[in-house]
């Protein structure tokens, strides 16, 4: 089986092992890849150390997983021989000696298998060699320490408060609230972590009148956009009929410049017929409706991540983040793309 072991330096080494190795036998792999003599090495399998006489196969080693490696041992400094000055914090959390902290750690690897069940990521940076990295994480942690404390205080102040002071009661009823939606948060962090990560958009390589671009495909959108620059860079602009000049009114408005009624477009290897209102809209290039996507029986398969166009006939993939151009995914973009999600004409002339 094979198997990957992380060093403190951050050095990936694959190794291709029996998987009832014993643990010296692969301390002894690992001393020809690193140079790190076999009685200064310190596995790690899930946050805890592992002793040489034992076998992978026993420890639950499988193919794939991942090992940490820490150098420590004969010339190592004992974690008690490194001077209290050196071992201090800062004010701000911060370690006087970073270095000497780290290397304290380190050492102890009961501790280090606790840092890697409570807290994976300082437990990471102790084991990295960025120490700008591990200063930074201190001062979180104590920054974090110092509004829980903070917190605690104001609830023990109020508990103590006059029970018949109405703004002590008010406060006392914003601090339940507040409690309530950390919970909430800390159980979303923990249930549903999805729900804070970046939604990106649905977008789709197509081609208007032989002219490649990048579509945003928009159910919520009643009518498909195109805006001016797009249609003149697809040389359709001259095919615009400014009878249907208007304003789209969304969550902010945008003006219509007309309609082009017909045009072809290619999704996959076939052609279809669409027609697109025209926005004087910078921020939004070509934005496929309801309309067409009506008209064309599209599927928005979001399980196989495609747009099935005439029921099926044809399927293309969503683009994935590092193909939509930069500038389609800032915010502002979003805002007024969706300004003119679902226009309404008004002022036609």
């Amino acid at each position: 089986m094979r198997i990957t072991v992380m060093t403190a330096d951050e050095q990936i080494i694959s190794l291709e092992v029996d998987p009832h190795e014993s643990v010296e036998n692969v301390k002894a792999l690992l001393e020809v890849e690193t140079q790190v003599p076999l009685q200064q090495q310190q596995l790690l399998y899930n946050g805890r150390e592992i002793r040489n006489n034992e076998k992978l196969s026993a420890l639950g080693v499988k193919d794939e997983d991942l090992l940490m490696m820490v150098s420590g041992g004969g010339a190592a400094v004992a974690p008690s021989s490194a001077p209290a000055n050196d071992l201090s914090f800062n004010a701000d959390g911060s370690a006087v000696n970073p270095g000497a902290f780290q290397q304290h750690i380190r050492n102890d690897s009961n501790l280090m298998a606790q840092l890697f069940q409570t807290d994976p990521e300082l437990a990471q940076a102790l084991l990295g060699n960025d120490l700008n990295r591990l200063q930074g994480l201190l001062r979180q942690r104590n920054r974090q320490r110092s509004e829980l404390r903070r917190q605690q205080e104001e609830e023990l102040a109020l508990l103590s408060a006059d029970p018949f002071d109405v703004e002590a009661q008010k406060k006392i009823e914003a601090a339940i609230r507040q409690k309530g939606i950390d919970e909430n948060w800390a159980a979303a962090l923990e249930y549903n972590p999805e729900a804070f990560a970046r939604v990106v958009m649905l977008y789709v390589d197509m081609e208007v009148n032989g002219v490649p671009l990048k579509a945003f495909v928009d159910s919520g959108a009643q009518s498909t956009i195109i805006s001016k620059s797009c249609a003149e860079r697809c040389g359709l602009l001259r095919l615009l009929d400014q009878r249907y000049r208007g304003i789209a009114r969304g969550v902010g408005q945008s003006e219509i410049l007309g309609r082009i009624h017909v045009a072809p477009i290619k999704i996959g290897s076939i052609f279809y017929p669409c027609s697109f209102l025209v926005l004087d809209s910078p921020n939004m290039e070509f934005l496929f409706g309801l309309d067409m996507l009506r008209k064309h029986q599209c599927i928005i398969d979001l399980k196989e991540n495609v747009l099935k166009v005439a029921g099926g006939e044809v399927s293309v993939p969503f683009l994935q983040e590092k193909d939509i151009p930069s500038h389609f995914l800032d915010e502002e973009s979003h805002k007024e793309a969706s300004s003119s999600g679902n226009p309404e004409l008004h002022g036609v002339v």
